[in-house]
């Protein structure tokens, strides 16, 4: 079977580069070409390296970047997988659209678009189907959306608690790797010893973006879930691994076992077609005390392209009426480029490719 073409846009950066190792060998799709600005046209990616835990064939190094010209590259490739700067990703995701590429972005320039899916397949799905509903999807090319980083690591476990309990509110404290901020990202004076208390637009992001992927997608418009959440966010000094802390009250009343149970049995429309980036368990529950870390949990979901694709949830427990819990979740993998290939590999499954 022949492979579908696809192109990484924005690969001299973290998320570009984890686009490439996840693309490497990737049974359905082959790498046409990696892309960037004009100022790294020419160099090879073995020149612009960033990713630490990956090591890369030494013929994936030696290809070398192109221009990002959206038109051309529409020419050439199906896909194209998307890890650019939103301001500049914004404008270049519509046009490759509008020339029949299937487009599957990190950004978050079109996420709160009316007729855009900000996609997790194991949690909604059936949202891809809202791409059948943009005007570019009868040329053949459409926007899907991964989520922020931080709103995925929570959204997968969100998901089967409201399903079986009913969220009522949910809130969220953050302690984000510094990766989420790109390369080179925070100043090492600022981050070193040190933990910030703002991260511009997060809070926000959150907030917004888990009513709509936990909402529903029906007669044309996407409708947000009715729970209200709140979301307190920071950076640490942490390489790779968002944690993060949730108290929540849901509507049915769920004991500790409960939640564990619904956690642990839980599987998504991934596993159910063993789509090839999906982790065989998406949320995995730790019954240590001190458990998730990022030193031990960030690449829990498996080997291969698997690694790095589960959720691990720890420290589950209840006082009064609420559930408090902690997760951790790979920021630039299930939160980053692993997220849009799950995205590409399900709307792949479904025949939209």
């Amino acid at each position: 079977m022949r492979k579908t073409q696809v192109a990484v846009l924005g690969a001299t950066g973290m998320i570009g580069q984890r686009f490439v190792e996840m693309l490497e060998d990737h049974p359905t799709f082959e790498i046409e070409g990696l892309y960037a600005s004009e100022r790294s046209e020419g160099k090879r990616l073995s020149d612009v390296l960033k990713v630490r835990d990956h090591e890369f064939k030494q013929e994936t190094l030696d290809i070398k970047i192109k221009n990002a010209d959206p038109k051309d590259i529409a020419k050439r490739v199906r896909v194209a997988f998307v890890g650019l700067p939103s301001d500049i990703a914004g404008p270049t995701e519509t046009e490759l659209a509008a020339n029949g590429v299937a487009v599957f972005t990190n950004a978050g320039a079109h996420r709160m678009d009316p007729d855009t899916p900000i996609l997790i397949p194991e949690v909604n799905q059936d949202h891809l189907m809202s791409v059948k509903d943009q005007s570019t999807f009868s040329n053949g090319g459409f926007i899907v959306t991964n989520a922020n980083c931080s709103s995925t690591g929570v959204a997968v476990p969100l998901y089967p608690i409201n399903e079986e309990f009913v969220l009522k509110e949910v809130f969220i404290s953050t302690y984000q790797a510094l990766s989420g901020a790109g390369y080179p990202g925070v100043p090492s004076l600022d981050a070193v010893g040190n933990v910030i208390p703002y991260i511009g637009g997060e809070e926000e992001k959150m907030e917004s973006e888990l009513a709509k992927i936990l909402g529903i997608y029906q007669n044309k418009k996407f409708i947000p879930a009715k729970f209200r959440t709140y979301a307190n966010c920071a950076r640490v000094p942490v390489v790779d691994g968002h944690l993060e802390s949730l108290i929540l009250r849901t509507e049915k009343e769920a004991s500790v076992e409960d939640i564990i149970r619904v956690l642990e049995n839980f599987r998504g429309e991934p596993q159910r077609r063993k789509l090839p980036s999906a982790p065989f368990q998406p949320i995995i529950v730790r019954r240590e005390e001190n458990r998730p870390q990022p030193a031990t949990d960030v690449f829990a979901g498996g080997t291969g392209r698997s690694k790095g694709m589960a959720v691990t949830v720890g420290r589950v427990r209840k006082k009064d009426d609420c559930i408090k819990l902690f997760l951790l979740s790979h920021n630039t993998l299930r939160g980053g480029a692993g997220g849009s290939m799950l995205n590409a590999e399900l709307a792949q499954s479904k025949g939209l490719l």
